[in-house]
């Protein structure tokens, strides 16, 4: 298929592509603050600089975009241009999404991932978010995630 738009307007607009303060992350920031959660924010302290960590729960969560972080569901698709340059890209995210996790673990840190899907897309329901990572927080639990 071709693309609907030339090559540099392609790269520009994948450039302009945010890796902090997404629309998923935020909604899990106000998840949260709802329940009375209080965190920071990309913690450069710690292994993969997780997106929200809550140092009272020793706790980091991680909004991964399906995309970009290659989750099984319906929001992700094998891009038809340039695969080899995406399959390294994508799979190298996901050796690194992995390292930072069992790093955060080691740590003795707990770590949560919530995926893009969760929050929007067809299966998509905020509230089961929130409540899976409040009862995630109160819980023991050193490694959960939520997709849609």
């Amino acid at each position: 298929m071709v693309d609907i738009v030339d090559s540099i307007t392609r790269s520009r607009m994948m450039a302009n592509i945010g890796s902090i303060n997404t629309k998923p992350e935020i909604t899990v920031r106000k998840l949260l603050h709802e329940r009375g959660f209080r965190f920071r924010l990309h913690d450069r302290y710690l292994p993969g600089r997780p997106d929200v960590v809550l140092k009272r729960y020793r706790a980091a969560i991680f909004v991964h975009g399906c995309f970009w972080h290659l989750h099984t569901c319906h929001l992700f698709k094998w891009p038809s241009t340039r695969p080899e340059f995406w399959r390294k890209k994508i799979n190298h995210n996901v050796q690194k999404d992995r390292e930072s996790i069992q790093a955060l673990n080691n740590s003795g840190w707990r770590v949560a991932v919530v995926w893009e899907c969760s929050l929007k897309g067809r299966t998509a329901d905020a509230h089961e978010v929130q409540d899976f990572l409040t009862a995630w927080l109160y819980s023991d639990r050193t490694y959960d995630e939520v997709g849609g």
